[in-house]
């Protein structure tokens, strides 16, 4: 049933019921002053008829019958329009409509009241004439009887049903025809969102505003189920495109060392009689693959949480505690390594704890692996401290080794996916990590040499410090594709610092 129709319906009904209820209500008011007009009339009445009657009974008590014959008709004539019954000395005189003999009166009546003779009701009001002062029952009784404001009250009745009847049809026919028109705005919604396909087309609601509230909050509301509805296949396609992207790269990435280890188990199956250095030559080989193989599949599984990651992961994170973490981390690995921490608490940023935590310590491991001095001793340096970034407060990580540095025209690339430097260990992803964390913080990180002129490099890292009582919706505006995108193809410019500004 159409909205027009149904509104319709509830107005035949409702007007109808309205003009019913105030009409009952107007019967009562209409009534009741009527019946308190009576009443007073009769009151005023009552004093004229009364003072007939006793002229009526004082002429019969003296024996004149010429002026008591007068008098009870004045007494007749003032009562024209009223019954009444007066009960003399020796006989009653009644006049006028009134009710039947055997009613019952009651005692006595001083203010107008109420009886009931068969079908009929009579105001009733009673006097004591002649005898006045004198405590005795009263003998004038003057009736009026109830129809002639009840005949008003039946027309205001009749006129109410009328006006009920003349209000249903008529009430409904407008109502049809001004919500018809009003839903004019709704049905041209209707009709343009009902061949609007979101998995087949990439038309969505075009709406101009109406200046009608509900139409308009409908049409936003549609155009936000339908952004929400791209949102999340966009996030799906991604999440589809990482999933085959992880395969292939670890598919990739994987098979080398999985091939030499198979050869180095093939020469321990073949060379059963293999003299000890060889032997050992081979395990530590083999320990190398698998370390290397280890690295890699976690640092793949990292970079494809980070590629899904979403924003309500996002909490305060504490970064002294984190950085002092990540040293004492690395110095349970690596015994021989001199980590040095600067850090003062008290620095909160919003982030993802896990990518951050996975962050610093791969710049960690990657100091300890590449920035050795001369006698192979790995020290390095970590400052933390707070500054500000284009007029906003940020949080400044600098991790500086002592090993030979990262030339300027490498700086940018060493954050590419699996760009690996000569005899390096490593899986090639760890730097693309950092970056890519940074990247989701809306952070820059940056490679240059060593402050005070020795060897090494320094890495330093511009994290935003975010009121967390206002949170940004960050991940969207930020390029998450660090594994789809081609490796070796990507702007090292974007790497580094253009995917925090997008």
């Amino acid at each position: 049933m159409r909205l027009s129709t149904r509104l319709a319906l509830a107005v035949g009904v409702s007007v109808p019921l309205l003009v019913l209820a105030t009409g009952w209500l107007l019967l009562r008011l209409v009534a009741d002053d009527l019946r308190a007009h009576q009443e007073a009339q009769l009151s005023a009445r009552a004093t004229a008829v009364s003072q007939n009657a006793n002229r009526y009974l004082h002429a019969r008590e003296d024996d004149q019958p010429v002026i008591a014959e007068k008098s009870r008709r004045r007494l007749e004539d003032s009562a024209r329009d009223m019954g009444i019954r007066l009960t003399g000395p020796d006989d009653t005189l009644s006049a006028g409509p009134q009710p039947a003999a055997d009613t019952r009166l009651p005692a006595r009546a001083p203010h107008p009241v109420t009886v009931r003779s068969g079908d009929e009701t009579w105001h009733v009001l009673s006097r004591r004439v002649y005898t006045a002062g004198q405590k005795a029952e009263p003998n004038l009784w003057i009736f009026a009887p109830d129809s002639a404001y009840q005949e008003e009250v039946s027309l205001v009745r009749e006129r109410v049903v009328t006006v009920t009847l003349l209000a249903a049809p008529s009430a409904g026919a407008i109502a049809w025809a001004i919500s018809a028109r009003a839903v004019l705005p709704l049905r041209r919604l209707q009709r343009r969102t009902s061949g609007l396909d979101p998995r087949s087309s990439t038309t969505r609601l075009e709406h101009t505003r109406t200046r009608i509230t509900e139409v308009d909050d409908l049409a936003h509301t549609v155009q936000t189920v339908f952004a929400r509805y791209d949102q999340q296949a966009g996030r799906t396609n991604e999440a589809l495109a990482t999933a085959r992207s992880f395969t292939a790269a670890a598919s990739h990435e994987l098979r080398t060392p999985l091939m030499s280890m198979r050869t180095n188990l093939d020469i321990l199956t073949a060379h059963a009689d293999l003299d000890a250095v060889d032997r050992a030559e081979v395990l530590e080989d083999l320990g190398r693959e698998h370390a290397r193989l280890l690295g890699l599949v976690v640092m793949l599984k990292t970079l494809g949480q980070g590629d899904l990651i979403e924003a309500d992961s996002f909490t305060p994170v504490d970064l002294a505690e984190l950085v002092e973490d990540a040293a004492a981390d690395l110095r349970r690995a690596h015994p021989d390594a001199a980590v040095t921490v600067r850090a003062p608490a008290g620095l909160l940023v919003h982030g993802w704890e896990q990518g951050l935590r996975s962050a610093v310590g791969n710049l960690l491991t990657n100091a300890w692996t590449h920035g050795c001095t001369k006698d192979d001793q790995a020290r390095i340096e970590m400052a933390l401290h707070p500054s500000r970034d284009q007029d906003r407060p940020a949080a400044v990580l600098t991790v500086d080794d002592h090993g030979p540095g990262i030339p300027a025209a490498r700086r940018e690339e060493v954050f590419e996916r699996f760009r690996r430097g000569p005899n390096s260990p490593g899986s090639g992803l760890g730097l693309t990590l950092v970056a890519q964390q940074i990247a989701l913080h809306r952070g820059r990180i940056t490679v240059r040499d060593r402050p005070d002129g020795r060897s090494g490099a320094r890495f330093e890292v511009w994290l935003p410090l975010t009121d967390t009582s206002v949170v940004e919706d960050t991940l969207p505006l930020v390029r998450r594709d660090w594994l789809t995108a081609a490796a070796g193809r990507q702007d090292p410019r974007t790497t580094v610092v253009q995917r925090t500004r997008r």
